[in-house]
């Protein structure tokens, strides 16, 4: 079977001050946003930081229904997932259903930056929530 995955789009830690954890990557690593959103259907807002050809995505609630919330209250600050791009989200979700894994999203949606993404439930995929991203246009190298 070839590899559905082509490489790591993005870590996403989950913190509970947006403004401090993107402090604290710049000023401990030197590392700047090049992307900022809020995706008002998951209630997070998120900055993304570029390492190599991949992000780090800082992660924060905006409203306490969001699965962010639940997780920051649950597990408290940190991984809360790992993201892989793929070359066609809809393909790659269809042969994780077919596989008999759980998912999360049983079609894919938009996610940020454009993007068609879909979740992999993390207890079919030892503890790890896993996001399928597949990208319409990489993201530009600006800074914020």
């Amino acid at each position: 079977m070839e590899s559905l995955l082509t490489s790591i789009d993005h870590v996403a830690i989950a913190v509970r001050d947006l403004d401090a954890a993107i402090a604290w990557y710049a000023d401990t690593l030197g590392a700047k946003v090049v992307h900022r959103e809020v995706v008002a259907s998951d209630g997070v807002s998120e900055a993304l930081i570029r390492v190599g050809d991949g992000f780090v995505q800082l992660l924060t609630p905006t409203r306490q229904d969001s699965t962010v919330a639940a997780f920051l209250d649950r597990r408290g600050e940190g991984l809360h997932h790992v993201a892989y791009r793929v070359a066609d989200c809809a393909a790659a979700l269809a042969a994780v259903k077919a596989s008999g894994a759980r998912v999360i999203d049983e079609v894919p949606r938009h996610g940020s930056r454009g993007t068609l993404i879909a979740f992999v439930h993390p207890k079919t995929s030892f503890g790890t929530l896993i996001e399928l991203v597949q990208e319409s246009e990489p993201l530009a190298s600006t800074d914020e």
